[in-house]
């Protein structure tokens, strides 16, 4: 089973998240996608933050694809940091190959993220290109730190199965859809 693990705070989930998964799953041969949910995360601020059950049940009805799962995880382990959730699934589900996936928006802060050398050497990772990120994102020091294990793209169906670290930059998947510009001053949500 290959399944890519997208996280984030989904506030709101937007028709990108779903395009990025089906993206994905199409590119790197994944069998599922799951959302994961955070509670809240560390690096953001929660104000406007909705409710998790809130986020969950927009998420169902955004992701309307049989191959995406939502997940709460997060709050049911009781962690916030990616790298926790990582080591969580690693020691309680065998014979899965995980890829974390992330846009290039995230790549470009992932040296800000606890442990991130931890994340790299625990899971292969799929970095999307988010325009007008992908100068930023590949110049960044954490991409820059794990480049000599960086895939061609053309061997991106071979990422699930590599040892980490091990990461590939997706092309060809443009969207600027962002949950920050779907949220109203308020907090409240903009449709897509």
């Amino acid at each position: 089973m290959r399944i890519g693990l997208l996280g984030g705070s989904f506030n709101p989930p937007h028709a990108a998240h779903r395009a990025i998964s089906q993206f994905a799953l199409k590119r790197l041969q994944l069998d599922r996608v799951w959302w994961l949910l955070t509670p809240g995360n560390p690096l953001k601020n929660h104000d406007g933050l909705h409710a998790l059950n809130e986020r969950a049940a927009a998420a169902r009805r955004v992701a309307d694809d049989p191959r995406i799962d939502i997940s709460c995880l997060e709050a049911v382990i009781g962690v916030r940091y990616t790298v926790d959730t990582i080591i969580h699934l690693r020691r309680r589900v065998s014979g899965v190959h995980f890829v974390w996936i992330m846009g290039a928006d995230n790549l470009a802060q992932f040296h800000r993220w606890k442990d991130w050398r931890r994340i790299a050497s625990d899971v292969p990772i799929a970095v999307i290109d988010r325009p007008p990120q992908s100068f930023r994102a590949l110049a960044a020091p954490a991409a820059q730190a794990l480049m000599r294990y960086r895939l061609p793209e053309n061997q991106a169906t071979r990422l699930a199965d590599q040892q980490a670290p091990a990461w590939v930059f997706l092309t060809g998947m443009k969207s600027n859809l962002s949950s920050t510009g779907l949220r109203n001053p308020d907090g409240s949500w903009r449709t897509a």
